[in-house]
């Protein structure tokens, strides 16, 4: 119902803003379907597609049983949150949403545990953290690695502390966590694999258009919410006071906008703060990513409040960390590679902060970087996988 209000409120404004200022709104529409092409796209339609035949094939399932042992232990979530949450790390908002509803609809997550997951895995894109607004919004690569460690801090430590926090009557995920050696694992494994492919049934020429279907249409729902939420910030930016940060409201609205707000504002406090700034808007993700979460999330029992909530939070975090773990990160960076980080007090901005209006030229696109991306996703479901078998192995003993 609220999610409903929302957009009804919201497309009314948008009509009465292309009756108003018709330029405003046909350049504002423009921005967001840049962004959309050059960096959601790309972004996520391996993922959504990916997930999609994960699902059909059985290989969510196989990867659940090889994850349970690290899954529980950490977060007490099933195996199968292990997907959710490398597809969310790598792929970005809503990708990680789209993981934990579809776990939540087939029965292998309660209520609580899906909304754990669901705050955990819609994560931002960290191609984007690290290449569009570390190297094309800072002009400084190291700057976006260190907003990547604090957004995915900020993330564990929050999941962490949900779970110890979480009743201990909690659902029992299934299988016997005693009974973890290596080879049990894999056969197990390999026996969920064939379970949930058989259930399915389609064929592989079936289910693959079937995949590339929905994933396209996930899509294009994402970007309608994106030139949204562009036309929105475009319109708004006039009206807000002199007094309010520039960043502020695209931070609230659209996390990319705001980024790019956030990257490029007049802090007195200089660089620090403007990657801290920046890496609350990510954290926290913007009205957008909210609604394209509610899109992955309907009829599936998750709560969009939950996620707010849990979104704030890890704002909030990831801002004192990213302060507090400057100097730190800094120095390591200049360690590792001292051409990727300039001197402490160069390239300070100075004047007023500019709009939230973001051009091709700012952007550099995902589109060559997808087979990347599908690495990144392998090696971070072979670590947890590595992380898992042992964990198990440190039980039995």
């Amino acid at each position: 119902m609220t999610r409903t209000l929302i957009l009804a409120f919201l497309s009314i404004l948008l009509v009465a803003s292309i009756i108003i200022k018709p330029d405003e709104a046909f350049q504002a529409s423009l921005q967001g379907l840049t962004v959309w092409w050059n960096i959601v796209f790309p972004g996520l339609l391996p993922f959504l597609t990916l997930l999609e035949l994960m699902l059909a094939f059985g290989a969510v399932h196989a990867f659940g049983t090889l994850l349970q042992p690290l899954m529980q232990r950490l977060f007490h979530l099933p195996g199968e949150a292990g997907i959710a949450l490398a597809l969310g790390w790598t792929g970005g908002i809503p990708c990680g949403a789209d993981a934990a509803a579809a776990l939540k609809r087939d029965g292998t997550l309660t209520a609580a545990q899906g909304n754990r997951l669901l705050a955990l895995a819609h994560m931002p894109n960290p191609l984007f953290m690290l290449l569009v607004v570390g190297t094309g919004f800072l002009h400084r690569p190291a700057l976006g690695a260190a907003i990547l460690i604090t957004v995915w801090s900020s993330a564990l430590l929050a999941a962490l502390a949900s779970a110890i926090l979480t009743k201990r009557h909690d659902r029992q995920i299934k299988g016997d966590s005693n009974n973890s050696a290596s080879s049990g694992l894999l056969r197990r494994a390999a026996a969920a694999m064939r379970e949930a492919h058989n259930r399915d049934g389609r064929s592989f020429g079936k289910l693959l258009g079937d995949a590339v279907t929905t994933s396209v249409y996930k899509l294009m729902a994402i970007g309608g919410f994106m030139i949204l939420c562009a036309v929105l910030v475009r319109l708004l930016q006039p009206l807000i006071p002199g007094i309010v940060p520039a960043f502020l409201l695209p931070g609230l609205v659209e996390s990319h906008l705001g980024a790019y707000a956030a990257a490029t504002a007049a802090f007195k406090g200089g660089a620090p703060w403007n990657a801290a700034a920046a890496a609350a808007v990510l954290s926290w993700g913007g009205l957008s990513a909210l609604l394209q979460a509610g899109t992955s999330v309907a009829g599936s029992g998750l709560s969009l409040r939950s996620l707010a909530a849990a979104r704030i939070c890890q704002g909030f975090l990831s801002f004192l960390l990213t302060l507090a773990l400057w100097k730190p990160l800094t120095a390591l960076f200049a360690r590792i590679s001292p051409a990727m980080l300039p001197a402490m007090g160069q390239h300070e901005k100075t004047g007023s902060a500019p709009t939230a209006i973001v051009h091709a030229g700012d952007l550099q696109s995902l589109w060559p970087f997808m087979p990347a991306l599908l690495l990144l996703f392998v090696s971070l479901l072979l670590l947890l996988s590595f992380l898992s078998a042992a964990a198990s192995k440190l039980r039995l003993r």
